[in-house]
């Protein structure tokens, strides 16, 4: 299994919802980072989150949480 590692690359933090969420985005869960690695749509505004690690998350539509979003440069 491919672990996470920065490069050097902008990144910042972000206040995500199920609205905004991205794949790409990590989030850290007990102290681990979990990158985002499919989204499904659900019921209610809600997202299922796949992680790289093969854990899954909902996000209900008033789940706030904050993940670290890598910057694309223009």
């Amino acid at each position: 299994m491919r672990r996470w590692a920065p490069s050097g690359a902008l990144a910042a933090n972000v206040e995500i919802t199920s609205a905004s969420v991205q794949r790409g985005d990590v989030i850290q869960i007990g102290g681990q980072p979990c990158r985002v690695a499919d989204l499904f749509q659900l019921p209610g505004e809600a997202k299922r989150l796949l992680f790289e690690s093969g854990e899954l998350l909902t996000m209900h539509s008033r789940t706030r949480l904050v993940a670290l979003r890598m910057l694309r440069r223009r």
